[in-house]
C-alpha cells in the first residue's frame, strides 16, 4: 500500500506498526543498563563481561545497520520489517532464559550481539516503509511522531527497568515478546508497503565494515583486562582503523556500494556526523554509569537510581523541542553550538558533585547535561540528512545512524576501560595502604640468660676480677652484644 492508495487510517495503523517494530531497540539502549549490577551479581559477571554484554548490541546494531538498509530495499521492506522482528524477540528471550554458571557470560553477550543484528535488519526498512507510505506533506510530521515517541521510549526505560527488576531482571529482555507480537499482529493487520530493488548485495563491504568497526572498539574494550603494554591492544586497534579506511576507498569503486561515501564530500554533512559520533560516545554510555553510580556509590534501589536517567532526560525532551523550533527559524548552527557547549558545562559539573555522593546537589547539573545534548543532538541529525538532499533519504539515515551507533559503542569501549582500570588502581592503593598501616612494630630478638647475665655485672667488678687485660666481650646465640 503506497501513501497515493492508502487511507488515513490505514496510514496511521502502519505508523503505529512501525513505532511498535522499533520501540524495543530505543527500550533495549536504556532498560539494560539500570539493571546491570543486578545481573552482574546475580550471573557472577566480571565487570569486562557485563561491560560486553551491553555493547555486543551496540556492536553488531553499528556493524550491521548499512546491511539491514540494503537488505530492505532489495529483499522488501515489509519482509526484513518482520524478520528482524522475529530475531529480535527471539534473542530476547533467550537472554531472558540466562543459565547461571561458567556459561553465562558467553550466553547472554552472544544473544545481545543476536538483537542487534536483529534491530539492524528491522530499524532501516521500518523508516523506509514510513517513507514511502506517507507523501511528501505529511512526511516530516510521520517521521516526527515516528522518532519522538520511539525516542521517548528511551526515556520509559530506566523507569520500566526499575520496576521490573524488583520481579526478576529477566523481565527486562521478556518484556519485548509482547511488544512484538502487538508488532506483528499490527503489521498483518494493517499490510505495510513491501517494495523490492533487486541489486547485488555488497559482501565485500560487510566484511570491511564489521572486521573494523569490531576490531577497533574490541582493542579498547580488552585494554583494561589485557593492559596497555599487551602488543595485542595496539594490533587490534591499529588493524580496525586500517580496514576502515581500507572500507572506504573501497566503497568509492564499487558500483553498488553497501554505503555510499562520497555523501561525506558535503562537508557539512561530515562536520554534522563528527559531532554526532562523540556525542554519542557519552549520550548512550552516560545511562550504563548513572546506574552503577546509583546502586553501587549511591546504594540505591534500581528504581530510585533510575531517576538519575529521568531526571536528564527531562532537560532532553524539553530543550529538543525548543532546538526543533530554532533550526525551523534560524538553521542548525545555533542550537547544535549552543547544545555541545550546555552539554560540556552540565557534564563537568555534574563530574565535580558526583564524590559528595548526595543525588539531591547533582539534579541540577544532570538536567543541564540532558538539556545540552537535546538541544544539538536531534538538530545535528535532521542537518545532516537535509544537507544530502542528491542522496535518498534512507542513505543518508543509513550513514547517520552507523555513526551514532559506532560512536556509543567506542565510547562505552574507552569509558568502561578507564572506568575498570581507575577501580583497580584505586583498590590496589587502598589495600596496600590498609594493609601497611595493619604490619605489627618490628620487635628486638630476646636475649638469651648469658646475655642479661652479662649485662647485670657491673664494669667495676668485672675490672677487679680481671688480671691484666678484659677478657673479649661475649655474645649470645640470638647475635646480641
Amino acid at each position: 500500500m503506497s501513501s497515493s492508495t492508502g487511507g488515513g487510517q490505514s496510514r496511521s495503523l502502519i505508523l503505529t506498526a512501525m513505532i511498535f517494530a522499533v520501540a524495543m531497540t530505543f527500550i533495549d539502549q536504556t532498560i539494560v543498563s539500570i539493571a546491570a549490577p543486578t545481573i552482574q551479581h546475580d550471573l557472577g559477571l566480571s565487570s569486562s563481561g557485563m561491560q560486553w554484554a551491553i555493547n555486543a548490541y551496540l556492536l553488531t546494531l553499528a556493524a550491521f545497520f548499512a546491511f539491514g538498509g540494503r537488505l530492505a530495499d532489495t529483499q522488501g521492506h515489509r519482509k526484513m520489517v518482520v524478520l528482524g522482528v522475529i530475531i529480535f524477540a527471539g534473542a530476547s528471550a533467550l537472554c531472558g532464559a540466562t543459565p547461571r554458571g561458567s556459561a553465562a557470560e558467553a550466553w547472554l553477550v552472544a544473544f545481545r550481539a543476536l538483537q542487534g543484528l536483529g534491530g539492524a535488519i528491522m530499524f532501516p526498512a521500518a523508516i523506509a516503509i514510513v517513507v514511502v507510505t506517507f507523501d511528501l506533506r505529511s512526511r516530516g510530521r510521520a517521521l516526527a511522531l515516528f522518532f519522538g515517541i520511539a525516542g521517548g521510549l528511551t526515556a520509559i526505560g530506566p523507569i520500566a527497568g526499575g520496576f521490573l527488576i524488583e520481579w526478576t531482571w529477566r523481565a527486562i529482555f521478556w518484556i519485548n515478546i509482547p511488544v512484538a507480537l502487538i508488532a506483528l499482529a499490527l503489521i498483518a493487520i494493517s499490510r505495510p508497503p513491501d517494495e523490492a530493488r533487486p541489486a547485488p548485495l555488497d559482501y565485500r563491504g560487510l566484511v570491511l565494515i564489521v572486521a573494523g568497526v569490531g576490531l577497533s572498539v574490541f582493542g579498547f574494550q580488552q585494554s583494561a583486562l589485557w593492559g596497555w603494554g599487551n602488543p595485542a591492544i595496539w594490533v587490534s586497534i591499529a588493524a580496525g582503523v586500517v580496514l576502515l579506511v581500507v572500507f572506504y576507498f573501497v566503497e568509492r569503486r564499487t558500483e553498488s556500494p553497501l554505503i555510499n561515501v562520497r555523501i561525506f564530500e558535503n562537508r557539512t554533512f561530515l562536520v554534522e556526523n563528527i559531532i554526532l559520533g562523540i556525542a554519542m560516545m557519552a549520550f548512550i554510555p552516560v545511562f550504563f554509569f548513572a546506574a552503577i553510580y546509583g546502586q553501587i556509590a549511591l546504594a540505591e534501589k534500581a528504581t530510585q537510581s533510575s531517576l538519575l536517567i529521568l531526571y536528564f532526560f527531562l532537560g532532553f525532551v524539553v530543550c529538543a523541542q525548543i532546538g526543533g523550533r530554532m533550526l525551523d527559524r534560524i538553521g542548525a548552527k545555533r542550537p547544535v553550538v549552543l547544545g555541545c557547549a550546555l552539554a560540556a558545562v552540565g557534564f563537568g559539573l555534574w563530574a565535580g558533585k558526583v564524590t559528595d555522593l548526595h543525588a539531591g546537589a547533582q539534579i541540577i547539573y544532570i538536567v543541564i547535561a540532558g538539556a545540552g545534548m537535546g538541544l544539538m543532538l536531534g538538530q545535528a541529525n535532521t542537518d545532516a540528512i537535509n544537507r544530502a538532499s542528491r542522496y535518498s533519504y534512507g542513505e543518508a539515515t543509513g550513514i547517520t545512524q552507523t555513526v551514532r551507533n559506532y560512536g556509543a559503542s567506542l565510547g562505552f569501549a574507552i569509558l568502561g576501560t578507564i572506568l575498570i582500570t581507575e577501580f583497580r588502581s584505586r583498590i590496589t592503593s587502598s589495600l596496600t595502604a590498609q594493609a601497611s598501616r595493619a604490619r605489627p612494630p618490628r620487635l628486638k630478638p630476646p636475649r638469651s640468660p648469658s646475655c642479661r647475665a652479662g649485662a647485670a655485672t657491673s664494669p667495676a667488678s668485672r675490672s677487679s676480677s680481671a688480671p691484666t687485660s678484659p677478657p673479649p666481650p661475649a655474645r649470645c646465640s640470638t647475635g646480641c652484644a
